[in-house]
């Protein structure tokens, strides 16, 4: 009878060390919905750069919603080895709320604030731009549909509030309630909340909703290029938001995993040429100069505001606009009444 026991659980020892050893060549990536396509080809790059330098033969499993979405899910249990998100506030909550999965200090962890790429805010409207939209302040006119990802549940729903309340900030010499109005005239336009960036895209490229959409302009290059130039344009206005997307590892499941390593060199090779060339064909902006400068031409020009500089920063963002009872709150519940 001891012997078998012994037997079963030597068993279970060589089972169990198999599957961890498994995992140690396994990631997963948990992202925002609208990096689907770009994190297919660059999980794709990097199996195969890691390949001819290390000779391992790794997966790469992906996740995609919307971003907040993603940064709750992580919280509740889903076992990311990383994150690459949409905007910081997202990494920052897993940080705070996440019982050490992510560290205070995760910016320090990678280049740029550990924002390997960014982008921006633009819009997108229907071929020939028939309600004659140039600006934010376009977007408050009556009859104009403004399809937007809720800022509540999407990065880019938060970007783009953000880029229109800096550009009603300057429009009114920060007058508060006059920014607010402005505010609720655009919300009111909007038919129609989507959760994610990519429903958000759905609802008015396929589904032919709304006059406008607002949305990443990588998101909107992308469709552009899908749909035909024949069918949609990119406008882009005056001002509006840099978007960073941050990245950092997960530590309490990399150490779990035995992927601590793996995930590292993951993240690291995303600022390589390599990848910085495969950002700009997924028209995001690229942080390696050499790169930026060979592709200028591919990226609208505008003034760009950083969150840091216009709003005191994500966290203070959060807290005024985002939270339960903030801005946000206060323009739709006015738009609904």
């Amino acid at each position: 009878m001891k012997l078998r026991i012994v037997a079963v659980l030597a068993a279970v020892a060589a089972f169990t060390s198999g599957a961890f050893a498994a995992d140690k060549n396994t990631l997963l990536n948990v992202s925002y919905d609208v990096a689907r396509e770009f994190y297919e080809k660059y999980n794709a790059l990097f199996i195969e750069e890691y390949k001819k330098k290390t000779g391992r033969a790794v997966k790469i499993n992906q996740s995609h919603a919307g971003s907040t979405k993603q940064a709750r899910a992580v919280i509740d249990g889903l076992e990311a080895d990383v994150v690459t998100m949409n905007q910081p506030t997202d990494v920052d909550v897993i940080a705070e709320k996440g019982r050490n999965l992510v560290v205070k200090d995760w910016r320090k962890k990678f280049p740029h604030n550990a924002s390997p790429y960014t982008s921006t805010m633009a819009l997108m409207v229907r071929k020939g731009n028939p309600k004659g939209i140039k600006d934010w302040d376009d977007l408050a006119k009556p009859g104009v549909g403004v399809v937007i990802p809720n800022p509540k549940t999407a990065g880019n729903g938060r970007y783009s509030y953000l880029a229109m309340w800096a550009f009603a900030k300057e429009k009114f010499g920060g007058d508060e309630a006059k920014i607010k109005s402005f505010l609720f005239s655009i919300f009111k336009n909007v038919p129609v909340l989507d959760t994610g960036g990519r429903g958000a895209t759905t609802t008015f490229v396929q589904r032919g909703i709304g006059d406008v959409l607002l949305t990443f302009e990588a998101e909107i290059l992308t469709s552009i290029q899908e749909a035909g130039a024949d069918k949609f344009e990119i406008v882009y206005p005056s001002q509006s938001v840099e978007a960073e997307m941050p990245i950092a590892v997960v530590e309490r499941v990399v150490d779990r995993h035995g992927t601590r390593q793996l995930a590292t060199d993951y993240l690291n090779f995303l600022y390589s040429e390599p990848a910085q060339e495969l950002i700009v064909k997924h028209f995001y902006r690229p942080r390696l100069e050499s790169v930026a400068s060979k592709h200028a031409d591919k990226f609208g020009k505008l003034k760009l505001v950083k969150v840091e500089e216009a709003f005191g920063g994500w966290s203070q963002a959060q807290k005024t606009h985002f939270s339960e009872g903030g801005t946000f709150d206060q323009i739709y519940a006015a738009r609904n009444k």
